[in-house]
């Protein structure tokens, strides 16, 4: 397996369930622990969140998270829905996601390193050599 080999998508993000917002979904099998996501808050700027695949594949069925990210499915729209509540010091947002496009980028991260195996694509030593030569 390609330890460099990552995945990315576009997904369109509703803002309070009303704006669209474009979405960057990221993956990368060197950092199998964690999924990013970029919002585009205007024509120049993009928020990035990190977080748990872990958090993603237990909020696609309920709801999960306590701290800056929380994620729940909404089953009782005309589509079925991720709803991504992230929070920070300088603000709040809630985005509706559609939840099959959700599932879609987590089956391909999944391609990439299976569920549970993230410990055989870590490299510990790696990251004790970016410790240590701070």
């Amino acid at each position: 397996m390609n330890r460099d080999a990552q995945h990315s998508e576009q997904l369109i993000s509703l803002y309070g369930g009303t704006t669209p917002v474009r979405s960057r979904w990221s993956y990368r099998a060197d950092e199998p622990f964690t999924v990013a996501t970029a919002f585009q808050t205007d024509a120049e700027r993009w928020v990035e969140w990190v977080f748990a695949r872990d958090l993603l594949v237990e909020g696609m069925h309920g709801p999960v998270g306590e701290g800056d990210v929380r994620l729940a499915p909404e089953f009782s729209g005309p589509r079925d829905a991720l709803v991504m509540e992230i929070e920070s010091p300088d603000g709040h947002a809630l985005l509706v996601m559609d939840l099959e496009a959700v599932q879609d980028f987590l089956d391909a991260t999944a391609d990439l390193v299976p569920l549970g195996a993230e410990g055989d694509f870590f490299d510990v030593d790696a990251l004790i050599a970016e410790i240590t030569n701070v």
